[in-house]
């Protein structure tokens, strides 16, 4: 069986080779940005729900005693939600809002989005690829602009710092018990249960539920007729 962090990718890849991440221009876009194709890697709703649970878990073992923030940041939680429940494309893997966007989202400031970025990418649960676009202006002269980022959420093996609790990732129940419910007590004690909360009327209908039980039947006939008498 795999587990999450042989799926996960580290950061989206490009359809090219590393030395051609990078692209010169003459138009003002961040260093480092490419303009190349990015490939994502898909990541099931499953595998995403367990990463955020991990990143809540992260945030408590970092906050320290009378400090609002740990590693994760509560704007970098909010983010990260965002990113896994809103922004993330499962089938594919594609996760590129931009930062008003996530700000929208999030309900968050953008300044409050740079800052939540950059904690999550100190901690190791997010990394990203700058990207630009490619386009002529009104002369017909090559230039570029800066696009959105490309994000990947990182394995939980790859947090900075990050305490794996095994108790938060129980074994799954026995195919057998997919679906099954704990059966209910007999009906007498049902019955016997509705009489102590003052139900009396709930408890012998309860007794009249199920034909075959002569037993319970037999103590709904008998309770009715002393109702019955009592009304008299």
């Amino acid at each position: 069986m795999r587990h999450i962090s042989d799926c996960l990718p580290f950061v989206p890849t490009l359809d090219s080779s590393p030395s051609q991440t990078k692209t010169r221009a003459p138009s003002p876009v961040w260093s480092g940005s490419t303009t190349k194709p990015v490939r994502f890697v898909p990541l099931s709703k499953k595998d995403a729900s367990i990463l955020y649970i991990k990143a809540e878990a992260f945030e408590r073992q970092t906050r320290k005693p009378g400090m609002q923030d740990g590693d994760v940041g509560r704007n970098g939680l909010k983010i990260l939600y965002a990113f896994l429940f809103y922004f993330l494309n499962f089938k594919t893997g594609r996760l590129d809002p931009s930062q008003k966007a996530i700000a929208r989202q999030a309900n968050i400031s953008e300044r409050s989005v740079t800052r939540g970025l950059a904690k999550l990418k100190a901690a190791g649960i997010l990394n990203w690829l700058n990207r630009a676009g490619e386009t002529r202006d009104e002369k017909g002269r090559y230039c570029q602009y800066q696009t959105t980022n490309a994000y990947a959420v990182l394995p939980s093996s790859q947090w900075k710092g990050f305490i794996e609790d095994k108790r938060q990732n129980p074994l799954p129940p026995h195919p057998t018990a997919w679906g099954a419910t704990p059966p209910l007590p007999d009906l007498i004690t049902q019955a016997l249960a509705e009489l102590t909360q003052g139900e009396r009327a709930t408890a012998l209908s309860i007794l009249e539920v199920d034909p075959g039980n002569h037993l319970a039947r037999a103590l709904a006939r008998y309770g009715k007729a002393i109702d019955q008498q009592n009304r008299q």
